[in-house]
């Protein structure tokens, strides 16, 4: 049995700092900001041997404010609102946040005259009762309609229990079909890029609705995104990101925690989709994260979105492709879908292809068959002598580790030059389907 539990409130009353307590790990970013939560953000707990759902919402805004539509601040804020209708209709308990040091405010009243017209279960938590005094502050919160509410200081523990308690209290006797499939082996397929290149609208796309907010503001998301899909026979965990900046346009702190977000993302993940701005073209930021992709052993399929606003424009598929294979080789066999997210055009078959990139991410050659191959090319082909110094390599294996590793061996190792590893690499690619797949290449003693 799956449940789900989600945290509500306006701005900054703590609802990222009791999220990252809950699912125990600082996943979402927390900082003195108020409105830094924008996307619904998952994470799973557990509590008296019973898991469930955790969802971080954005901050609610009164839907009353002046000039409503005249700003992108308040677009977004629309988005947030949306993002928060849908995390409640998906969940079992409802945990309406609020802050006893601000008391209540016309927006949290806002907030319960919405949650008590729909038939879910509702918790009203009072945080931020960091200590003693706080329980004395003469603030009725039966006044927001509920019976009962539990104090608690997200960011130090206290209470958190008590109202964990009653939380698992009332999901055991909950009886829903299970709604979230959570398995180890499901691949996570993470989409990677610079800011504004439609990384939300492609998730929004697969899903075929708007779970991830969508604006012209570059910077939207600022955390990483999961999602569960499950569709024509394929499951996986569909991850938006952040964008990543240069380090010279990192202008403030949160920039910074969203591009440290990403880069940490990519070390959890199993396939990149590296989207990129088919109209900008490829630029030296997307090769600086494709080599960051690279270096982490992940599977990688470069998207160039926006392609149908160069259909006009005449631009040759076919040389756009090679000029991208020159600027990533050696490493330059990668799947490249030309596409358009925003229309879904020409996105059928990036899931599918990822599915065969993971796999061949696990691809373990016999070493006969390895030898079989590679021997022979490299004694037509031997490594540069170097001080009068025949280097010959007698023998090579595949390393049982998660990604293709190669260890080949040397009486020279230390002399055989990058360009030769590179030419090592273009063979076995060429020999062998590593598709997508870095491969590590090592030279020892034999």
């Amino acid at each position: 049995m799956s449940y789900i539990v989600s945290i509500v409130g306006r701005p900054n009353v703590g609802k990222s700092t009791l999220f990252n307590r809950l699912v125990g790990r600082k996943k979402a970013i927390v900082h003195i900001k108020s409105g830094v939560t924008r996307d619904r953000i998952y994470g799973n707990s557990e509590w008296n041997g019973v898991p469930f759902s955790i969802i971080d919402t954005g901050g609610y805004t009164s839907f009353y404010k002046k000039n409503a539509e005249k700003n992108n601040n308040n677009v977004l804020e629309k988005e947030i609102r949306n993002q928060i209708l849908i995390s409640v209709k998906e969940s079992d308990v409802i945990l309406f946040l609020v802050d006893i040091q601000m008391g209540i405010l016309d927006t949290d009243r806002e907030i319960s005259q919405i949650l008590r017209k729909l038939k879910k279960t509702i918790l009203l938590v009072v945080n931020k009762v960091d200590n003693g005094k706080y329980m004395y502050y003469d603030t009725d919160f039966f006044l927001l309609g509920f019976s009962n509410y539990y104090c608690i200081s997200a960011i130090n523990g206290s209470g958190t229990g008590e109202l964990l308690d009653r939380l698992i209290e009332i999901l055991k006797r909950i009886r829903k079909k299970i709604r979230i499939e959570k398995n180890e082996d499901i691949p996570r397929f993470s989409v990677i890029g610079r800011p504004n290149v439609g990384k939300s609208t492609l998730i929004n796309s697969f899903l075929e609705k708007n779970h991830h907010i969508v604006t012209n503001i570059s910077g939207t998301t600022r955390d990483s995104l999961d999602v569960f899909y499950k569709k024509w026979g394929y499951k996986c965990i569909l991850v938006d990101t952040p964008g990543v900046r240069k380090k010279s346009k990192i202008s403030e702190s949160l920039e910074f925690y969203s591009t440290m977000r990403t880069v940490k993302t990519i070390e959890y993940t199993d396939i990149c989709l590296l989207m990129v701005d088919a109209v900008r073209g490829w630029e030296a930021q997307d090769t600086n994260i494709f080599r960051l992709i690279e270096r982490n052993s992940k599977g990688i399929i470069i998207l160039m979105n926006k392609w149908d606003l160069l259909l006009s424009r005449n631009f040759s598929k076919k040389n756009y492709e090679i000029s991208i294979r020159k600027k990533i080789a050696p490493f330059d066999n990668v799947p490249i879908f030309f596409i358009s997210a925003k229309k879904k055009v020409g996105i059928n078959k990036i899931l599918s292809t990822a599915h065969q990139v993971f796999q061949l991410r696990k691809n373990r050659l016999k070493t006969n068959l390895l030898n079989r191959v590679m021997l022979p090319i490299m004694q037509n082909n031997p490594p540069p002598s170097v001080k009068k110094k025949l280097i010959t390599i007698k023998y090579c294996t595949q390393l049982p580790t998660y990604t293709p590793k190669f260890i080949f061996f040397s009486n020279f190792p230390q002399y055989i030059k990058k360009s030769y590893k590179r030419f090592i690499e273009n063979k076995i690619r060429y020999h062998f389907d590593f598709r997508g797949v870095p491969i590590q290449i090592f030279f020892r003693k034999k």
